[in-house]
């Protein structure tokens, strides 16, 4: 696990004119998914132990839909004051700008990297009844079933549909695309049989697979997980092209948050992170802790663009 502590911890925020945390004021956790899936559990452990920590009020607020849109204007057109921030995955700042022609913010200008929190990647899963137990099988069941098998996702141009399509493209499949507004949501549309596929969050896979809900078939990773070793990756089970699927859990603020503000909720946030009860909670889930900076999260926010940029151009797809 690594933790990068973000340097000047130190900075007089005095200069700035402002502090963090204002006495009184609530800090905003927005989740651009429903309650219930790995970015609203991973949200709501973080805001207790903020809570606990800082003695301040932090909650979490859902707002779901319009592929995590909904979530980031909300941000978008908050206060740059710290208090309110977004919790959400690659989609927001590195997909949509390259799936959405008329998209309503500019990443680099309307939203402030604030820490990339933790690396992730999907897993494969079915449901435990499904007629195929391997990527192999799920293969030749879905050759024989042309146009039968569905897939579901966090939401239009998730990490989770652009997942479904490469393994559409690269197993040379016909499987047809449900999307869903979260993790969650799709899972009950998983276990009702409305798909019989999704590429979802570790953290809600690992707990349905324990739960026999679920078998998971592989990891959309260049690497296995230790809490799941008998899981293989993508590459292992046959389809490859996957290594440009991996990104991860981020926070985001509104655009211009002032320097010293940022870096004392950027101290906050890593001092969250290296909690061991939360530590736990991820890397037990699969993710690993970055709690970057936000200097190396901008880096970050970066090349996820231009990697995902060049996969859905490839993939052809738009969403407007």
């Amino acid at each position: 696990m690594k933790v990068f502590v973000v340097a000047g911890l130190l900075l007089s925020f005095a200069v700035h004119g402002q502090t963090f945390p204002i006495a009184g004021k609530p800090v905003r956790i927005v989740v651009p998914f429903p309650a219930g899936g790995q970015t609203d559990i991973q949200a709501r452990a973080i805001a207790a132990k903020m809570s606990q920590l800082g003695g301040g009020s932090v909650i979490v607020e859902n707002k779901p839909g319009a592929s995590t849109i909904i979530g980031a204007m909300e941000v978008i057109r908050s206060a740059p004051d710290g208090h309110t921030l977004l919790y959400t995955i690659s989609s927001t700042a590195a997909q949509n700008p390259h799936l959405f022609s008329k998209l309503p913010y500019e990443p680099f200008r309307d939203l402030t990297p604030v820490m990339f929190a933790a690396r992730s990647a999907t897993i494969l899963v079915a449901p435990a009844n499904a007629p195929f137990s391997t990527v192999g099988e799920l293969i030749a069941y879905a050759r024989a079933n042309p146009g039968k098998v569905n897939y579901g996702s966090f939401s239009l141009g998730s990490t989770s549909h652009l997942a479904g399509e490469v393994l559409k493209r690269n197993a040379g499949i016909d499987i047809v695309h449900i999307p869903y507004k979260g993790s969650a949501d799709a899972t009950v549309g998983l276990l009702s049989g409305a798909v019989q596929l999704m590429f979802d969050g570790p953290t809600t896979a690992l707990t349905n697979a324990k739960a026999g809900k679920v078998k998971m078939l592989a990891i959309a990773d260049d690497r296995r997980y230790p809490v799941a070793p008998e899981v293989p990756t993508m590459s292992e089970a046959g389809v490859s092209g996957f290594d440009k699927l991996v990104g991860g859990m981020q926070f985001f603020g509104p655009g211009n948050i002032p320097r010293g503000v940022l870096a004392q909720v950027n101290a906050e946030l890593a001092r969250v992170l290296r909690q061991p009860d939360v530590a736990k909670l991820f890397v037990d889930n699969g993710n690993e802790v970055l709690a970057s900076s936000p200097e190396e999260h901008a880096r970050s926010v970066r090349e996820l663009y231009d990697t995902f940029g060049v996969l859905i151009r490839e993939l052809g797809i738009r969403l407007d």
